[in-house]
């Protein structure tokens, strides 16, 4: 119990020192409105740098994500058929698919594969 709160005591020691040591020896910068504008190839830029992003677009994007991990989890099933018993094989296969069904449903009610609202 000792060594564990030693330890903790000087981990944390050691990240106050850090901090601290940082603090005193980073340069401060002057932040100008012509160093945090964009910079096009010496011009002026002509519309702003931070376009407004599509929420939909994004919630379509994880979605993709999301269901090709799903994918990638069911390739070694088919694998794995030939080292299993098949009735919990099959029960496991139909629950999984099950979930990814419902879940999808669930998205679809939701209007989450809506492109346009």
């Amino acid at each position: 119990m000792m060594l564990v709160m030693t330890s903790t005591i000087m981990a944390m020691i050691i990240a106050m020192a850090m901090m601290l040591l940082c603090g005193m020896v980073h340069k401060s910068s002057i932040q100008d409105r012509e160093k945090m504008s964009p910079f096009e190839c010496g011009f002026n830029p002509k519309k702003s740098a931070r376009i407004p992003f599509s929420i939909q677009f994004f919630l379509l994007a994880v979605l993709f994500l999301i269901f090709d991990i799903e994918i990638a989890i069911i390739l070694p099933v088919i694998i794995t058929m030939k080292s299993s018993m098949t009735s919990k094989w099959i029960l496991t296969v139909t629950l999984f698919i099950t979930l990814l069904i419902l879940g999808l449903y669930h998205e679809w009610k939701n209007g989450m594969l809506e492109w346009t609202t």
